[in-house]
């Protein structure tokens, strides 16, 4: 009976307040995220501010993700899964001192849309995710980033009379 017990785990069990640069590729866009002081920003645009709700999305769900049920071993159906080099999206989770401390390839479920498949590091298995996180790893700048909102004046109006 116990190997019939599905256990679910978070992928993600180092420091968060230690993550200092995310890389999440897909295909052959990729998109770096890099913590400066307590700012987030997006490597190489200056003009986009990034989205809170789209950086707490990645914290709160994404790497809070739970593998649970190993669907697979077998290398060779990666590609079933879409957990492959070419067909998954990597996210790279960086730390403070520029050491990878995660790594993991999610791929989507084409039989149950409300969650992913992930491969985590070096370990061959496929798991599948409690949730499907694939739209919160986009790899587009306006994904993670909007225009700055500027202030506009508030219009004085005159009220003395002639």
């Amino acid at each position: 009976q116990s190997n019939l017990t599905s256990t679910s785990t978070s992928i993600f069990t180092n420091n968060l307040d230690d993550i200092s640069k995310f890389l999440i590729q897909s295909n052959e866009e990729a998109i770096e995220l890099v913590r400066i002081d307590t700012t987030w920003k997006i490597s190489g645009n200056d003009t986009l501010v990034i989205k809170t709700r789209s950086m707490d999305n990645l914290f709160d769900k994404v790497l809070k993700v739970n593998r649970g049920t190993i669907i697979s071993e077998n290398s060779e159906k990666y590609n079933k899964y879409s957990v492959d080099d070419s067909t998954g999206i990597h996210l790279a989770v960086i730390n403070s001192k520029d050491k990878t401390v995660g790594y993991y390839i999610f791929g989507r479920s084409k039989s149950d849309y409300s969650r992913s498949y992930v491969r985590i590091g070096d370990d061959p298995k496929v798991y599948l995710a409690d949730e499907n996180v694939i739209y919160m790893l986009s790899t587009k700048e306006s994904y993670w980033g909007e225009k700055p909102k500027e202030d506009i004046p508030t219009p004085q109006i005159n009220t003395t009379t002639n």
